[in-house]
């Protein structure tokens, strides 16, 4: 499978500029023969969120409306990053996954809010996991600072899942931290990491970029700069599968033992 990220310059708080942008470059994406595109975190409004209230997309409806027809029309899979999706009980940052068929494949909202950016001040967090299905494949969705959750990235990888996907709005200064933790993730859980981070500034932050894609040997399959770009590389699952076999990390787990 060809997996293209989308590593976006995000226009802070102007969902339309921001909606233009990504149907651009998934067009571009498509047109160089992907099966599935990967958008970063926020990628609708950024980290505008003291304004949420009013530039938040009402239960991701137009979102949807627009990945599920893009989805559809060309004919790929589309991780769609998260968005700050307006709910009764608050406003989630929220993950949709749709097929090639345009239908929703899955939906995570954010499990863990990072206290550093007010996330706390201003998002609700989830409350399940985000296991989904694309083309066959047991998938995971992840956001941002989930992944220095071992534990919780793990109890997707228990359940089955072979590729975990990462949508990110990952500071500059910790880009660090951002490769050891990919890396580690997808060694310890035999799996792919397709992990895809904003560039460019926010009036507060500047953003990493290096979007990867990582193979269950830990090994990196590409690795994007830190300027807006499209950065593709190809998955095979089969590998996933013979990595565990080879070292049966899965099987050998005490789970039992470890709380």
């Amino acid at each position: 499978m060809k997996i293209s990220l989308l590593q976006l310059d995000i226009a802070f708080g102007n969902p339309q500029v921001n909606y233009a942008a990504a149907e651009r470059k998934i067009r571009e994406a498509a047109a160089q023969g992907t099966d599935c595109v990967v958008l970063p975190e926020l990628w609708t409004t950024g980290y505008d969120l003291t304004r949420l209230v009013d530039i938040a997309d009402p239960e991701g409806k137009a979102t949807k409306a627009l990945m599920s027809g893009l989805a559809r029309e060309l004919g790929i899979h589309i991780v769609a990053g998260s968005v700050a999706s307006k709910k009764d009980n608050g406003i989630t940052n929220s993950m949709y996954v749709f097929s090639r068929t345009g239908a929703i494949a899955g939906e995570y909202s954010k499990l863990h809010l990072f206290r550093l950016m007010d996330e706390h001040l201003y998002l609700h967090p989830g409350e399940a996991k985000g296991l989904f299905t694309l083309n066959g494949t047991s998938c995971a969705g992840l956001i941002c600072y989930d992944i220095r959750f071992p534990e919780w990235v793990r109890a997707h990888t228990a359940l089955g899942a072979e590729v975990l996907f990462i949508s990110a709005e990952w500071p500059l200064p910790r880009l660090a931290h951002w490769r050891a933790l990919l890396i580690s993730r997808a060694i310890e859980n035999q799996c792919y990491v397709v992990a895809c981070n904003r560039t460019g500034k926010d009036p507060a932050n500047t953003f990493a970029g290096h979007s990867m894609i990582i193979d269950p040997w830990g090994e990196v399959v590409c690795e994007a700069s830190e300027n807006e770009e499209i950065l593709s590389g190809e998955i095979d699952v089969h590998k996933v599968r013979e990595v565990r076999a080879q070292i049966p990390v899965f099987s050998d787990r005490r789970p039992e033992l470890y709380l």
